[in-house]
């Protein structure tokens, strides 16, 4: 992008040098040349690939293909026998210098491969690679293959763990509110049996019988034996009926005791 925006209106050509000449002065490629020169024709800013470069660019080259300027970056570029292969080209004054892009380099790519190379190479064989393709020997391929079904068992017991974890903080949610629900049914309940039979509650208001005849008060001796015989014993079955039977409930942390008014 650097080198086609340098100037308005410019024709960008990419040399690409070959496999042969990559290996014998600089080292071995990762992509061969045919990978690299359709590489280089996807990028948009290319506008043609020159095959095959020379790796010194010589008068007749750049006449053949009418370049007028040659963008590198500007450290020396020592090689072939050379201190800076761009020396003459600089001194022609037909040398353009770039900026590097910091952590993108052919060097640093490889650096990165042989730094996690073991990584790499298990993730490989994951995905149905053979050692021999990828030039493992027997003793490591049982390592790595070892490894994965190691990893594979981590991460099986994390997601259990997880997945009761999860569980666990659903059912202590779910009792949480049902206490909380029982707690507050309890409370109702309570409360609509104290209205009920409490002491002024609507049973209590009746729990007590009088003895009444119409008109005036009247006093014992008013009344007959037989009368008062047939009052007692009314008196006598009432009390009876009312005496209470005591039953205990306990809801959650209530208790209390119920007084269930009946005859024995």
């Amino acid at each position: 992008m650097q080198a086609k925006n340098l100037f308005p209106n410019s024709y960008l050509l990419v040399g690409v040098c070959s496999d042969e000449l990559t290996h014998k002065y600089k080292g071995f490629t990762v992509m061969n040349e045919n990978e690299r020169y359709e590489a280089l024709r996807h990028c948009r800013y290319v506008d043609e690939v020159i095959t095959d470069a020379p790796w010194t660019l010589t008068p007749e080259f750049l006449e053949k293909h009418k370049i007028d300027f040659v963008a590198h970056d500007d450290i020396p570029y020592s090689s072939a026998g050379s201190d800076d292969v761009y020396k003459h080209i600089k001194e022609a004054g037909m040398f353009v210098p770039t900026q590097r892009t910091e952590g993108i380099s052919t060097s640093d790519i490889i650096t990165r491969i042989v730094r996690d190379y073991d990584v790499y190479a298990r993730r490989n064989l994951q995905r149905g690679y053979t050692a021999k393709e990828l030039n493992v020997s027997f003793i490591n391929e049982k390592k790595y293959r070892f490894q994965n079904q190691v990893d594979k068992m981590k991460e099986k017991v994390k997601n259990v763990e997880e997945k009761s974890k999860e569980f666990v903080y659903k059912v202590e949610e779910k009792s949480h509110d049902l206490i909380q629900k029982w707690e507050e049914k309890s409370r109702e309940f309570i409360g609509n049996f104290l209205e009920l039979f409490g002491p002024d509650g609507a049973w209590g208001t009746h729990q007590t019988l009088w003895l009444q005849q119409e008109g005036p008060n009247h006093s014992e001796a008013d009344v007959s034996g037989e009368e008062w015989e047939d009052a007692s014993s009314t008196v006598s079955e009432a009390e009876s009926y009312q005496q209470p039977h005591s039953r205990t409930f306990s809801i959650s942390s209530f208790s209390f005791t119920y007084l269930a008014m009946g005859a024995q």
